[in-house]
């Protein structure tokens, strides 16, 4: 079991290391682009997949800046759909979930059918 400190420490970590890695991601897509077809074909590709990895980067963000203000408010590792303790082993996992293992698995239920 990690320590209420422990995880912030990590969520505050693992924003930074993200803010990081988008800034490299806009870096690299404000880069021009080749004059050759082939080469610009292939930067195009590429270019999808950080942008793929940026969005996915953003939405990591926001969990971990909600987690933090969570943290913040005295409402961290309580559910934010039934208001039950999330599991400090679940915590472990996913220090940023809003959900404990139940509300999370009916979610993900409701999405897929």
């Amino acid at each position: 079991m990690v320590a209420h400190e422990n995880r912030k420490h990590q969520l505050q970590s693992r924003l930074a290391d993200l803010r990081a890695r988008l800034a490299g991601i806009e870096t690299e897509l404000d880069q021009p682009g080749s004059k050759d077809w082939e080469d610009l074909a292939a930067e195009r590709g590429d270019d999808e997949v950080l942008e793929g990895v940026g969005l996915s980067g953003q939405q990591e963000i926001r969990m971990i800046e909600a987690a933090l203000s969570r943290m913040a408010s005295g409402d961290y590792g309580t559910c934010t759909n039934c208001g039950q303790d999330i599991s400090s082993a679940r915590l472990d996992v996913l220090p940023f979930t809003p959900f404990c293992s139940t509300c999370a698995a009916q979610i993900a239920e409701r999405h897929h059918v």
